[in-house]
Order: C-alpha cells, then structure tokens, then sequence
C-alpha cells in the first residue's frame, strides 16, 4: 500500500468518525422537549442574575493610587 493510500484512507475514517460525532449530539440536543428547554434556559438565566448580584452586592475596591488622586483632581 502507498503511502498516500494510507492517508487517504486515515481522512476518509476521520471524517466517517466526525459524522457520527455529530449525528449522535444531533440526537441528544432533539431529545429535550420544548418545555425542557425552556426550563433550562430560565434555570441558567437565574443563575447568572444570581451571579451578577453577587459581584453587585461585593465590597467596592478601597480608592487609593493614581486613579482615585485623578478622580478627586477631576471632580474640582
């Protein structure tokens, strides 16, 4: 068998492989019924508002160093 034989064999099975990859999370992802989905979808945006309160309610960081002495220089 030449070389390039080999090759061309190794991409076919490759792309034959990548084919089912797909298929298969194909199935999966039509699997969930629309109301599974949407009970997903309101589960995540919970959690990243949950989150993004989170980081809202934390404690500012202490103004010190160049950035604050420009602030109070700008405010006058």
């Amino acid at each position: 068998m030449r070389w390039w034989k080999a090759v061309g064999l190794a991409g076919a099975a490759g792309v034959v492989a990548t084919g089912v990859v797909v298929v298969r999370a194909e199935r999966r992802r039509r699997a969930y019924t629309p109301d599974q989905v949407r009970e997903q979808l309101h589960v995540r945006f919970a959690q990243a508002t949950a989150a993004q309160e989170a980081i809202e309610t934390a404690a500012p960081a202490p103004r010190d160093g160049i950035s604050a002495r420009l602030r109070r220089w700008f405010r006058r």
